[in-house]
């Protein structure tokens, strides 16, 4: 019996609402991952249901109102428009697009394949650089999916520093190098508890979150902070620019437990006393603007850096549904999917 091949994209999900209600509903389903808090079931359920669940949605939903548009939830409004230009480029290979937590669902998007005939999947989750915390737990969820469907699913695990992801990336950092012409370029990566980084390469007696991120190795393969710093030294080298002129730091950091550093938050505060009075900041640990660059970024580390005496603030939205992307990614999947048969 002859298989017949479709694509799967992937995005992490947006509440169906900037409403508390929706919100609420989303950060649940998020947030009692066990990729994304790692603690023993009952102790997550504790913490999410009685103490995060109880504030933490009324202050999330008014961050969304403030990004959230006409068309809805900027990250699945990009998310779909991407998916809708790679599937014009595969020109009949069938393509769905499922959210790792909301709709569409992945498993909504994999019977969606099913019921086009396909029997095996290529599924590309649109992260750049590999975490237990997005990308693994996208794996868990489409493989178990997949199985009880009686179809295969091959992977994507990662292309932090693949030329159809970085060369339309430093494209864009290029010419806004160009025009804004800043004293420092940030790039800020999305961050995760240092405990998230050393399960991922499974050599916690030697990771340092130093020096042995200078490099992805076989040792550290599936590094998290390694990969962005890799991702960081591609798009340097594509856009052309000066490595001192730029810097590297983590954001988003959630608890007391310890991230990854530097933290983005406590490191542009004080950069205008260091004499950076033009700041570029962008993020490519994300393909899509979502709430972590539009409010985070793009306005409260605007407010804060100007606030501080910062003279211009620029932030580079991301890639987006921008048409090298998606030819990039449509060119990859169809030489991926020849290999597979």
């Amino acid at each position: 019996m002859s298989e017949t091949h479709g694509v799967l994209l992937i995005n992490l999900g947006s509440p169906r609402s900037p409403s508390i209600p929706d919100v609420r509903v989303y950060l649940k389903e998020f947030l009692m991952d066990p990729y994304v808090i790692d603690i023993p079931a009952w102790q997550r359920w504790l913490l999410v249901n009685g103490i995060i669940l109880r504030f933490r949605p009324k202050k999330s939903a008014h961050a969304y109102q403030s990004i959230w548009t006409e068309a809805g939830s900027p990250l699945l409004v990009h998310s779909k428009n991407l998916a809708t230009e790679v599937s014009q480029g595969l020109r009949g290979v069938p393509l769905e697009l499922g959210m790792r937590y909301s709709q569409p669902s992945i498993a909504s998007a994999i019977q969606r394949l099913k019921a086009k005939g396909v029997t095996k999947i290529l599924a590309l989750p649109l992260y750049p650089q590999y975490s237990l915390a997005a990308t693994e737990t996208a794996i868990v969820v489409g493989d178990r999916i997949a199985a009880e469907l009686g179809m295969s699913i091959a992977w994507i695990k990662d292309f932090f520093d693949a030329p159809w992801f970085i060369d339309p990336m430093a494209q864009k950092l290029r010419a806004a190098v160009a025009k804004f012409r800043p004293d420092r370029i940030l790039f800020s990566y999305h961050g995760i508890p240092e405990r998230h980084a050393t399960k991922a390469v499974k050599r916690e007696d030697v990771c340092v979150f130093g020096d042995c991120c200078a490099s992805v190795r076989s040792d550290n393969r599936y590094c998290y902070r390694a990969q962005c710093f890799a991702t960081t030294r591609a798009l340097i080298r594509g856009a052309g620019i000066d490595e001192k002129s730029t810097t590297v730091s983590f954001q988003s950091r959630l608890g007391r437990t310890p991230w990854i550093k530097p933290y983005t938050d406590l490191l542009v505060p004080e950069m205008p006393n260091q004499g950076v009075k033009r700041l570029l900041v962008l993020s490519p640990s994300f393909t899509s603007d979502c709430l972590e660059t539009l409010e985070e970024l793009d306005i409260r580390l605007r407010a804060d850096f100007m606030k501080a005496g910062g003279d211009a603030f620029h932030y580079l939205p991301c890639l987006n549904s921008d048409g090298d992307w998606a030819t990039g990614i449509a060119g990859m999947l169809k030489e991926k999917l020849g290999s597979l048969g």
